[in-house]
């Protein structure tokens, strides 16, 4: 059994991912609660993630999709980074490999925890060890030939849009990876990076007893460039990498992965969009909103969506789910979502609470 597990952590991200064989890897990590809001329903991510490595002091892997703060906040605070004394103690978490988008090593003018990555990821590339960059933009080639580094001498931890990611297998590990964005020709066409657009969008093929688990870690892609993703992936006769029983929803649920328009009650998608939620979602499938609780109105415009959410319940199957990380169990007591995959594909774990403690209420306010 493999098991995903999503943390409550209002609009940011971190997925833990529990292997079979005992690999752990991290996709983000955003320590976004307020400890001085009593009613701030957030999970204390570092106590979780403590508590849950046991006597480990290290993950396989950590990938951070992108820099925005929703995906790194406290980061620096928490690993165990090599290139600076800072950030090394005892206590800290270390990473046996870091995944980064290229636009991570080149981007400019970033701050605070998205800078520490940077500089991690730029200093292990220098050093040619214990990182993997996803695409290799011609702006990756000069950055590295400034350092005086060619890019072929670094080609074997670089992989591109449409590839796996070596040193992974079905067979050996339970999981193959199977990169989706970005691409490089994204970055070549601009001097500027779109964080969200050049994130790094993987989709992961689970492995049990011989049945496979498709599952889409959206990160936080809107719909013009999915709708690439689609568009790419089908010209190549790569139908497969479409498929999918577990779908981590772009954005936060927000409309702006689905289509331009919000919609007055449903967001209309894209002729690609609904390729890929409409024809190529099967049945009993679960999608995650990793988001405070959807509204029932507009609210302050920002997502989660409740149009958004329309469309994509729409597209399930009558046996499908989607579950809201701040709304599960309940939005009194959100606790972390976790997704088991057996031989039956993926199953939500249910915990029993107390009724008290998943009566329902109002949302908690939007702290942070």
């Amino acid at each position: 059994m493999h098991k995903l597990i999503f943390f409550p952590l209002g609009n940011a991200d971190c997925i833990r991912i529990e292997l079979e064989s005992g690999k752990q890897l991290l996709l983000d990590y955003a320590d976004v609660k307020n400890h001085d809001d009593a009613d701030d329903k957030r999970i204390d991510l570092p106590e979780q993630l403590r508590k849950d490595l046991g006597d480990r002091k290290s993950y396989d892997i950590v990938a951070f999709t992108h820099l925005d703060d929703d995906h790194v906040r406290g980061s620096s605070d928490f690993f165990y980074f090599d290139h600076a004394i800072r950030y090394q103690s005892e206590d800290r978490i270390k990473i046996d490999e870091l995944w980064v988008p290229a636009a991570t090593i080149i981007e400019d003018g970033v701050e605070d925890c998205a800078r520490v990555i940077r500089q991690e990821a730029r200093h292990r590339l220098r050093e040619g060890r214990g990182i993997r960059v996803f695409s290799r933009p011609e702006l990756l080639r000069r950055w590295l030939e400034n350092q005086g580094i060619t890019l072929e001498s670094r080609a074997h931890l670089i992989t591109d849009a449409g590839c796996l990611i070596p040193g992974w297998s079905k067979e050996a590990d339970g999981v193959e990876f199977f990169v989706h964005s970005p691409f490089a020709t994204r970055l070549d066409d601009r001097s500027f990076v779109d964080r969200n657009n050049d994130s790094l969008v993987l989709h992961g093929t689970f492995i049990v007893d011989g049945v496979e688990t498709r599952v889409l870690f959206g990160a936080d892609m809107e719909h013009q460039s999915l709708s690439d993703v689609v568009s790419i992936t089908r010209y190549h006769d790569r139908e497969e990498r479409l498929e999918n029983d577990i779908i981590k929803l772009p954005h936060h649920c927000s409309y702006l992965s689905i289509g331009p328009e919000k919609g007055a009650d449903r967001t209309e998608p894209t002729e690609e969009i609904a390729y890929l939620y409409e024809k190529k979602l099967n049945s009993n499938a679960i999608l995650v909103s990793t988001s405070w609780p959807i509204p029932l109105d507009d609210g302050d415009g920002q997502p989660p969506h409740r149009q958004a959410k329309r469309y994509y319940k729409d597209c399930l199957k009558t046996s499908g789910e989607l579950e809201v990380t701040m709304e599960h169990p309940s939005v009194r007591n959100p606790k972390p979502l976790v997704i088991e995959i057996t031989a039956n594909r993926g199953k939500i774990k249910r915990v029993l609470y107390s009724a008290a403690s998943v009566a329902a209420s109002a949302p908690a306010p939007r702290a942070g």
